[in-house]
């Protein structure tokens, strides 16, 4: 349910000025009455309706039904006394936020069969008053029939869209304790043995020394080796353990941009010749970081991504058609622009950003040449 001061339904298709208009509405009905009793007995069913809409909101479920079933019943006192029926779209509004499946059905029905017989009858009693607002009243009609069901759907949307980011989250989470675990398993079995060995192999050396040195510098040849070839195999390892590269950074980015139903431009080649990892780990971070702010801020319809490489630079620009940086706002302040710069900065580079029109942020990193060549044992 939602709070109890959010009285004017939000996410609808109607405007929250609609739901004002409705909330007024009905005391033009009423002053058109010709008896005090009639406006004072109009008025307080107003207040009533609205006092139990709200408690209708912030009871538990054993009263909830309680309080719609009084709005039910003044809605069918207003419109057949007074031709105002624009309560029912409240009714169904908040009907659509029942999440038990047999309650939600139960009141639709009888919000729906009741109204409509109250319609039936004050038209049959008063047709000249009420065949003016005919429109009008079909509008609400359909209205009644489809608001509950679409506030259920949204509701449930919400409600998966939620859980997903949630096992999205859990997911990512295990990867690391999973890469962490991997890596400790790598560890162990590369350096633990080769360790065990070195630590042994030291222990007789020492004890050979005064009796057979020439054995001892045997075992102490043996322990070089050794390290020398623990120390490659370390190598190797985190040589395999690679960080994410732009191109395949893209291939995500735009998965990413297609799931949010934006177009994805992109311009230059991915493949970065002959940057050290760490480079292409913080331009891949820093573009990620990029597109997920295009995608929650922006309300852009196109994302353009561009990357280029000089001798002395790399460049990644990622533009936006979307409604830019608000005025007022310190941008290396907001969307984590602060943490890409400082990232940036670690590798001596620089982030620039411009808004108009749209986002424009431009990412330098030197072009720093790794040496390929394998350096020679020491």
């Amino acid at each position: 349910m939602q709070n109890w001061y959010q009285i004017i339904p939000r996410n609808t298709g109607l405007s929250i000025y609609v739901w004002i208009i409705f909330c007024v509405l009905p005391f033009f009905f009423i002053f058109r009455s010709s008896s005090i009793l009639e406006i004072l007995f109009g008025v307080l069913m107003i207040l009533i309706f609205f006092l139990s809409y709200r408690l209708s909101f912030i009871s538990n479920s054993k009263f909830v039904y309680l309080w719609v079933s009084i709005e039910i019943v003044i809605s069918l006192v207003l419109t057949y006394q007074y031709g105002y029926i624009y309560f029912a779209l409240f009714l169904a509004f908040f009907i659509g936020n029942i999440r038990h499946l047999g309650g939600f059905l139960s009141l639709y029905i009888v919000n729906l069969t009741t109204t409509l017989a109250a319609i039936t009858m004050t038209f049959i009693t008063r047709m000249d008053a009420m065949f003016p607002h005919l429109p009008f009243i079909i509008i609400t009609v359909i209205g009644m029939i489809l608001l509950p069901f679409t506030i259920r759907y949204r509701n449930k949307q919400q409600k998966l869209e939620g859980e997903l980011e949630d096992a999205n989250e859990r997911i990512s989470q295990l990867m690391v304790i999973e890469e962490r675990e991997r890596i400790a398993r790598d560890l162990h079995d590369t350096l633990g043995q080769k360790l065990s060995m070195i630590g042994l192999k030291s222990d007789l050396a020492g004890k050979l020394v005064p009796v057979k040195p020439e054995k001892a510098i045997q075992e102490i040849q043996d322990i070089r080796q050794t390290a020398r070839t623990a120390l490659k195999e370390v190598r190797e390892m985190v040589s395999n353990m690679r960080g994410t590269n732009l191109e395949d950074e893209l291939v995500r980015v735009r998965q990413i941009l297609e799931a949010a139903e934006m177009s994805f431009e992109f311009e230059g080649d991915p493949t970065i010749e002959n940057a050290p990892l760490l480079i292409e780990n913080v331009l891949s971070m820093c573009l990620k970081e990029a597109v997920t702010n295009v995608v929650k801020h922006s309300e852009a319809s196109t994302c353009k991504v561009s990357i280029s490489q000089t001798p002395t630079e790399i460049t990644v620009t990622v533009e936006d058609d979307g409604k830019g940086i608000p005025d007022g706002m310190e941008p290396m302040q907001s969307y984590g622009l602060k943490g890409m710069r400082e990232r940036l900065e670690f590798v001596n580079g620089s982030l620039d950003i411009e808004s108009v029109q749209g986002t424009k942020l431009t990412l330098h990193v030197p072009n720093v040449i790794q040496n390929t060549k394998e350096e020679g044992n020491a």
